[in-house]
């Protein structure tokens, strides 16, 4: 196969990721009725999740600095697609007691939420720790605590402190430094109480969209430089944080670190093809195995090194694009991550694409591969979205088969959840649920996969990025025309309620008689 822009794949390049051959070979017959025929383990981790900009609110409160996104949503209050921003959101900052006993209502032992980085160190550095952030993420931990929840803990989600920002973000190398310091003020803080941390939340979707385009803030539009600069830095800072924690806050702390990393699975748009198996192996490699690899094995993947180099020289460029780790950063990184954070939502068909459909430079074109839905999938939500549950298990197949048994650590999939227009009866969200699930407990049971644990996203409908809140994720409704930011369970969270309490899925509770929710095939 050849890239859009006539540069070859590599074949000895891509052999060093065995993708596509590393799926489940052991099927089973969906029979999406009656109980499940496998049971999640009593240890097994039941969670839900959200994170601080998406729903604290209180943007200027107590002193709180302002965040990247904060700056940019009002400089362009038509960005959203509802001309929103999250300056309330779900008011979490005021409501984070009824937060807390929406999760209890749940029965998840887990909560995964995020600290806002601007709300402890206003100015983005340790120079100046506000008093009122302490003292709020302090109460909302114990109030965990107190009702026997473990928090999992989130560094960065996202809401970088402007000032920062203004100095170039994740593209400037002095990041590193000072998301060490802001690590070390929060180890500080709050180790005392939390035992499951994760430094960076799905830093492909965060350089990718914002700095690479300008689907997300900070819009940077640097496409095909300002996701690689953005990604080599925020890997650094994960692994400057990690071996921080690593030397001196885990022997008194006993906590564990890791990542959240996120992907959509690649399946070939035509299976027989090997030129869209190889796409398919060329696209996780470029937006996972770049994360995933210098973490987990040592350094970027042999193909993405080698692809974006040739298309840098073929561009003109005096050097790659993809800046270099020297060896005592690679052995920085290598192994920074006590587990595999995952989040997955979907799926895409590949297929190798000419050079003409992206910009040039960019991550797109450099990867070379166009991603389309099977019309079959169906669409509850944004247009990005389509359900493919068997999707979500070869994903869990590669992940483990590829990191996961050669660093004896497990997965804990940290976010999955399904998208709609909102609406309390959401028999999508749980056919969606009910299915993901199932999918889970097939690649733990049958094909091995360790997965200690999964997230729900969200625990209720919150502020949703460029969507605004046109699309909902939450197990619970929240009327954003209510002062009180009124909580409503949805349908979906009595089922997940219900899977939490029998460690089982029952296909026929809370399922309407209709065909439309039998399993996706191709």
């Amino acid at each position: 196969m050849r890239g859009k822009s006539g540069v070859a794949l590599s074949v000895a390049a891509l052999a060093c990721f065995s993708f596509l051959s590393t799926v489940a070979g052991t099927s089973e017959p969906l029979m999406y009725t009656g109980l499940s025929n496998y049971t999640f383990p009593d240890d097994f981790i039941f969670g839900v999740a959200t994170s601080a900009y998406q729903v604290e609110g209180a943007w200027n409160v107590g002193g709180k600095g302002e965040s990247m996104w904060d700056t940019y949503l009002h400089k362009h209050p038509n960005y959203t697609a509802d001309g929103s921003n999250a300056d309330i959101a779900t008011d979490s900052y005021h409501n984070y007691k009824e937060d807390v006993k929406m999760i209890q209502y749940l029965g998840s032992s887990h909560y995964r939420l995020s600290l806002s980085w601007p709300r402890i160190l206003p100015k983005g550095t340790d120079n100046y720790i506000s008093e009122d952030g302490k003292r709020y993420y302090r109460n909302l931990l114990e109030e965990l605590i107190k009702a026997n929840i473990t928090p999992m803990v989130t560094l960065f989600h996202w809401d970088l402190p402007n000032p920062l920002m203004d100095l170039g973000g994740w593209t400037n190398p002095k990041m590193v430094d000072y998301f060490e310091d802001y690590a070390r003020v929060v180890f500080e803080l709050y180790g005392d109480i939390v035992k499951v941390w994760t430094t960076m939340n799905e830093p492909h979707q965060h350089c990718y969209n914002g700095y690479g385009t300008t689907y997300f803030a900070p819009a940077l539009n640097a496409h095909g430089i300002g996701e690689y600069l953005c990604t080599h830095y925020i890997l650094l800072a994960h692994a400057k944080a990690y071996r921080l924690y690593d030397k001196e806050f885990r022997p008194k702390q006993h906590g564990q670190l890791g990542i959240t990393l996120d992907a959509f699975w690649a399946e070939p748009k035509n299976a027989s093809s090997q030129e869209d198996r190889d796409g398919a192996e060329a696209y996780l490699q470029m937006h996972l195995g770049i994360y995933a690899h210098p973490i987990f094995s040592g350094n970027y993947p042999d193909f993405v090194r080698q692809r974006v180099d040739n298309m840098s020289l073929q561009q003109g460029f005096t050097r790659s694009r993809l800046p270099y780790f020297s060896q005592e950063e690679v052995e920085m990184l290598k192994g920074s991550s006590d587990f595999f954070g995952l989040n997955h939502y979907t799926s895409y068909l590949m297929s190798p694409c000419a050079g003409e459909n992206y910009q040039k430079p960019s991550m797109d074109d450099d990867t070379g591969v166009c991603l389309e839905q099977h019309p079959s999938w169906t669409k509850p939500g944004a247009d990005w979205f389509s359900v493919y549950p068997e999707g979500f298990r070869k994903l869990l197949n590669f992940v483990n088969n590829n990191y996961v048994q050669k660093n004896n650590i497990s997965i804990i999939v940290t976010e999955n959840g399904l998208c709609d227009h909102g609406g309390l009866k959401d028999y999508e969200r749980i056919a969606y649920y009910k299915k993901y699930l199932y999918q889970l407990l097939l690649a733990k049971n049958l094909d091995n996969v360790n997965i200690q644990g999964y997230v729900a996203w969200t625990l209720m409908d919150v502020f949703e990025w460029s969507d605004g809140y046109k699309t909902k994720f939450g197990l619970f409704h929240v009327d954003f025309n209510s002062p009180e930011r009124t909580r409503t369970p949805k349908l979906s969270a009595k089922l997940y309620k219900e899977i939490v309490r029998t460690r089982q899925i029952d296909f026929d509770y809370l399922s309407p008689e209709s065909s439309r929710y039998q399993s996706n095939k191709l």
